[in-house]
This record gives C-alpha cells, structure tokens and sequence, in this order.
C-alpha cells in the first residue's frame, strides 16, 4: 500500500499525530510506502508565515477574537459554501498539493488537520479513476465543521461524543470511529517510574506537579509558579518551557519555595507524565491524550476559546480534570486538591479515558477499508 499522511504545521498537535501514525504504520505494515507531507511546503513565504505564525500568535494576544473566529466557522453550511467559492479560484498552493497526490499515487490520505481534507474534496472530483481513501483524523474533543466533507471515507475521532456530533451534522454513522486521538507508542510502553525520578533528582516523597507551557513556550508559567509558592502544602514541580529558551533561563535564575526543575524542550514528555500526580497545562487534543493514556489528571488554567474550552468541557464533564480561570485561584484551588481523594478520583477517570493503542487501531482500520475496496 501507499500511504499519504497530509498535514500542515498550525501548532505542534498536528505534526505529533502525524508522526505517530507514521510511526505506527510502519511498525505494523514495514513493506508499506508512507510518505508524511506538510502542506506548507507548498506556500509562497508570506502565506506560510501567515499560517505558521497566525494561530500562535492570534491565541496569544486575542483569545476572544479567536473565539469568534472559531465558532462563526462552526457551521457545516458555511464551510461548505466558502469550499465550493475557494475550489473555483484554485491557489497555486493547491495545485501543487494536487500535483504531489496525483504523482504520489496514495490508496489511502490520512489527514491531521483539515485544510488537506478541504483541498482533497475538490481534487476527488477530478481524480483520473478510483480516488485514494480520504481519512479525516479530528485532533480534538470537538469535530469543528472544518473537518467534515462529503468526500471523507473515514472519521477517526476521540470519543463517542465527538462521533455523535458528526453523526448529527450528517456524517453517516458506519464511516465515524471512535478510536481515540493517535499519539506516540511512547505513552503505551513500561516506564521505570522510580528511574525517572532518579535521573531528574526528584524526591520520592513528595508529589510532582507537571507545569507545561506547550511547545512554543507560552502561556503565564512564571506567573503560575509564583502562584505554586503560595501553598503551604509541600510538593515539587518540573516545569517544560517548550522552545522558549529565554522563559527556560528566567525561570531557572529565580529562586522558589518548593523544589522545582526548569527544563527546555523535551524529547521524554512520556516519562515527565507518568512520574507526575498532576498537569497544569493547556488542554490541547494531543497532550490531553497522552495525559489520560497514563491515568494523569489534569489541572487547566483559563483555556482559550475555541477547541481548548471544547476539550475543557469534555474533561470536566468526564471527571478528569479541574479548571481555574484565574492564576491567583491556583493556590486554594491546588491546596484542597493534592492529597485528597478527589485527585485520586480524578486519575482513575482519566485512566478509564485513555487510548493509548489510538495511532494503531487508526491504522489498522485504514488499512482494512483499503484492502475491502473494489480497486484493491
């Protein structure tokens, strides 16, 4: 088989689970050809900035803009109008993309984000024969209209609530899978807990409370650990400062109450989660999911409108997590939390939400949807 992973970099999320169907297809499926592809590749430098740069920055400095950006798009009758105007006006981005598929030749495009889903309904109708496999992979908690088309074969969504909601939109029931949101067999493997701690100098006394500022190092983390100072509860804290070299150096030369361990950008997330009791975090779709395939609870801080506040809702509703909406809320909030039996609850439904077996299921029910078809 061919297979296509289609993409774009839009925030680190869709990469990961890219790179952990790649992964997983070709520990399965070895004689199997699978090329990844993000679709910036094809943008002039002024729209690939635009794209790269856009949503970080749009989320960083107007949430609320973003928010309403969001949720006017959520409309499967919208979406569909501005799809039909864009694939008459065909941008040369695209007709590279289609160029590359038609050359590539894949049975089956498996899409991380929705832009590949969107250019791929305009180029099936002109597919010379039978069109590859469309598989539309949602990231999130909440299917956005985006990633619905009437060309998609398969949904491969995180949870029965997220089918549902195709199912409503109109999605027919037999082509949405609920199989979890794919993330690396890293967070599925044995993990040497009390090595872990050995190697990161961290107390076996004290619980751990994992501080995540995502991948591009935002968020108020300075201000969370200041926050953290305040409770009389002892603890320690590892915090990640993602690639924010300069957030990594200011919070690494201040001194704090409890024993904290600064680190930059990780390659061992997988480790730092299962040594931890809690994640202060943002609940993006990835880090939620290999969160709950460990059984750790989470702890969110005024998430973002939009698919954040989505999962949010989704984490809440479940039991696995508990919010603040403000970082002065933190100490009392995290106060009453550690050590109680609430945590203890917290972690179990998390465990009971955990897909960690995701990125193969994924695969494995392409796989068997492109040997099923006539053309096979």
């Amino acid at each position: 088989m061919r297979i296509l992973l289609a993409t774009i970099t839009a925030g680190a999320g869709h990469l990961q689970a890219a790179a952990a169907l790649h992964e997983s297809w070709l520990q399965a499926r070895p004689q199997d050809v699978v090329q990844r592809l993000d679709l910036l590749t094809f943008f002039s430098p002024l729209h690939k900035k635009i794209y790269s740069d856009g949503y970080v920055k749009l989320i960083a400095h107007a949430p609320e803009l973003w928010g309403l950006v969001f949720n006017t798009m959520d409309n499967p009758s919208l979406v569909a109008k501005l799809a039909r105007w864009k694939n008459a006006i065909c941008s040369n981005s695209s007709r590279k993309f289609a160029r590359f598929v038609k050359q590539f030749a894949p049975d089956a495009v498996l899409c991380t984000h929705y832009l590949p889903v969107e250019l791929l309904g305009g180029l099936r109708k002109k597919w010379p024969g039978p069109p590859p496999l469309t598989v539309s992979i949602v990231t999130d908690f909440e299917a956005h209209a985006l990633w619905m088309d009437p060309n998609v074969d398969l949904y491969c969504v995180a949870a029965e609530e997220t089918k549902a909601r195709l199912v409503a939109r109109g999605a027919p029931a037999a082509q949405v899978l609920v199989t979890g949101i794919p993330i690396s067999a890293k967070f599925s493997g044995p993990i040497d807990a009390a090595l872990v701690r050995k190697e990161l100098g961290l107390r076996d006394d004290l619980p751990i409370l994992l501080v995540l500022s995502g991948g591009f190092g935002m968020g108020p983390v300075a201000q969370i650990l200041a926050a953290l100072d305040q409770l009389q509860r002892p603890f320690q804290t590892l915090v990640v400062a993602g690639r924010n070299d300069r957030l990594r150096r200011d919070l690494a030369s201040s001194d704090r109450r409890h024993p904290t361990r600064v680190l930059g950008f990780v390659t061992n997330m997988h480790e730092l989660m299962a040594v931890s009791d809690l994640l202060i975090t943002k609940p993006g779709g990835l880090t939620t999911s290999e969160a709950l395939a460990l059984g750790k609870p989470l702890f969110i801080l005024n998430p973002i409108p939009g698919q954040e506040a989505a999962n949010s809702d989704f984490l809440l509703e479940h039991g696995a997590a508990a919010k603040a909406n403000r970082v002065e809320d933190l100490p009392f909030r995290l106060g009453r939390l550690l050590g109680s039996k609430k945590l203890a609850g917290m972690a179990r439904a998390a465990a009971a939400l955990g897909r960690p077996a995701a990125a193969a299921d994924i695969c494995r029910a392409v796989a068997a949807r492109v040997a099923a078809r006539p053309s096979a």
